[in-house]
């Protein structure tokens, strides 16, 4: 069995956010940047756990530059057994999707796993696209994945319950909370992440469907009024002229 997860390099959450080039452009100076955990702690760790189970091969890719390599050396430290760098940037999910798209139909995988979105952009779409290039069923937002012979069988969280739905592999499925345990690499599979192979690809021809207008940081949060516990009038006052919330 080969299974494929994509990975993302996203900035930390802690990272103080900024923007150049008349606020067009994410800066970068200065930011700390980690795996998607999304992809990281449901993807990869399901992955790594069937690898274990099934014996299976678990592969990686990432689109984006040379500074991408840290973060997918990690994901090989945490257990991934070989992994792909398409040689391109760009933030839009088509063009993303186009690139893990052709690789897919190369290698001919069982399964493809991501995060059920991105941390940065809060985005969504590139499972679907994929699923979408390679004429795959889809299922997103998945908490729970077990293989038996050709069948995927998957646990979703919907509005006042839980759906299972079963899908004959191959099948591209995104992962939330719920679907494994976040891993710590430890010092043999950091070692071990150095030698194992990391290609370098470069991009298929595809189309850049959307670009960035601009971004815009949210409004300052205004300061906290302190209401004695004995003026309930005053704070009524201000809940509602003020917060607009009776």
């Amino acid at each position: 069995m080969k299974i494929l997860v994509c990975i993302s390099k996203t900035p930390d959450t802690t990272a103080k956010i900024a923007f150049t080039d008349n606020n067009t452009k994410f800066n970068e100076a200065g930011v700390q940047f980690i795996i998607n955990p999304y992809d990281e702690w449901y993807a990869l760790v399901r992955a790594l756990e069937l690898k274990e189970s099934l014996n299976a091969t678990v592969h990686l890719i990432t689109v984006g530059g040379a500074d991408t390599e840290p973060i997918i050396r990690k994901a090989l430290a945490l257990g991934g057994d070989e992994a792909f760098r398409v040689n391109t940037e760009s933030p839009d999910s088509y063009f993303i999707a186009a690139q893990i798209a052709a690789h897919a139909k190369q290698q001919g995988y069982d399964l493809i796993l991501t995060g059920k979105e991105t941390i940065d952009y809060n985005g969504a779409a590139i499972g679907g696209m994929v699923a979408e290039l390679l004429d795959l069923p889809y299922v997103s937002i998945a908490a729970k994945l077990e293989l038996s012979g050709n069948t995927a069988t998957i646990n979703r969280e919907i509005e006042g319950g839980e759906e299972i739905v079963t899908a004959d592999l191959p099948v591209v499925v995104s992962c939330q909370k719920g679907m494994a345990e976040a891993r710590i690499p430890n010092m043999r599979g950091i070692m071990a992440a150095r030698t194992k192979p990391l290609a370098v690809v470069e991009p298929a021809p595809a189309d850049t469907l959307t670009t960035i207008a601009s971004f815009e940081l949210p409004p300052a949060k205004a300061g906290v009024k302190m209401i004695s516990p004995d003026n309930v009038e005053e704070l009524v006052k201000l809940l509602h002229e003020e917060a607009k919330v009776i």
